[in-house]
């Protein structure tokens, strides 16, 4: 099975963003760009209930991060450069303007939600409207960790431990890790269709993927930081619009206040809590549908 028979109308690609390294992108519909960026530990495939009706109104761009899926999966350095969410963010850059694109808007949840958010911060005059689901800025997490936090997002702190130790964990049985991962959420894993949870397996079992997420997370754990500190100093806002939902039976919404953190970092911020978990797009895409299509499709009046 590939994830292509979830995304019917939709063609794959392989874009090379940069010497050696290549993003996977599944591509289709007419009309406004619209990057979609998926979260942890899944692949673009987390679109596909939302997609049919996404590209009736664009062309969407579903890509899979450097580390996950089908794209490409470089060795890590020293300092995390190369799962640094502003190497992630330059990776679907290249993708758009390989594309035509100059000026795009973003859809992305979870890790990509914070490559979406540095993004948005390197290239603002690219990004047009941005909507990130069930996230608080990465630095305002960490700052504010909890008991209760920690608990529930140990996964955090257990990928950035200095490989290979999580690494060699995740490869012995990387089926049970997607399934552990994501049905100990509010949902379970009911809400998750079986092609989908078999992709997910399929590609963090691929070589190199175990590294590739572990190093996504040690970077945001470090350089990361750093560079939203920096932005932070500069006194930084992004300036485009920003919609911003999360789930109200999620952590962030138990943990955090996403509204209020994002305000600090951005201009002009909207959203609300959604009546599901962690995984907008597959517990809620009527919902998702409902609330970002206009916001969307304001960038087109």
């Amino acid at each position: 099975m590939t994830s292509t028979q979830l995304f019917p109308g939709f063609r794959s690609q392989q874009v090379e963003v940069s010497p050696g390294v290549n993003i996977h992108a599944l591509i289709g519909g007419d009309g406004p760009p619209l990057l979609l960026l998926h979260g942890h530990p899944q692949t673009h495939a987390i679109w596909h209930k939302v997609a049919p009706s996404l590209r009736e109104r664009f062309t969407v761009i579903a890509c899979d991060l450097r580390g996950y899926g089908d794209s490409s999966k470089p060795a890590g350095d020293s300092d995390h450069l190369q799962y640094s969410k502003r190497t992630m963010a330059g990776d679907m850059l290249r993708v758009m303007q390989s594309l035509g694109f100059a000026q795009f808007s973003v859809m992305a949840h979870d890790r990509g939600a914070r490559v979406a958010h540095r993004l948005a911060a390197d290239h603002p005059d690219a990004v047009q409207r941005l909507v990130l689901l069930d996230i608080a800025p990465t630095l305002a997490m960490y700052a504010q960790t909890t008991e209760q936090f920690a608990r529930a997002y140990w996964h955090w702190f257990f990928l950035i431990q200095p490989a290979p130790l999580p690494e060699r964990l995740i490869e012995a049985d990387p089926a049970a890790y997607v399934r552990d991962v994501m049905g100990r959420r509010s949902a379970g894993l009911a809400p998750f269709d079986p092609r989908a949870l078999q992709e997910y397996a399929r590609c963090l079992a691929l070589p190199g993927a175990a590294h590739g997420i572990c190093e996504d997370y040690r970077a945001s754990a470090g350089i990361d930081l750093e560079h939203d500190r920096i932005d932070i100093g500069n006194g930084f806002r992004l300036p485009m619009p920003l919609l911003v939902l999360w789930g109200a039976q999620g952590v962030v919404h138990r943990c955090f206040a996403p509204l209020r953190e994002w305000r600090h970092l951005a201009q002009d911020v909207e959203g609300e809590a959604l009546p599901c978990g962690h995984y907008i797009p597959e517990e809620a895409p009527e919902l998702l549908l409902a609330r970002a299509l206009p916001f969307l499709a304001a960038s087109q009046t």
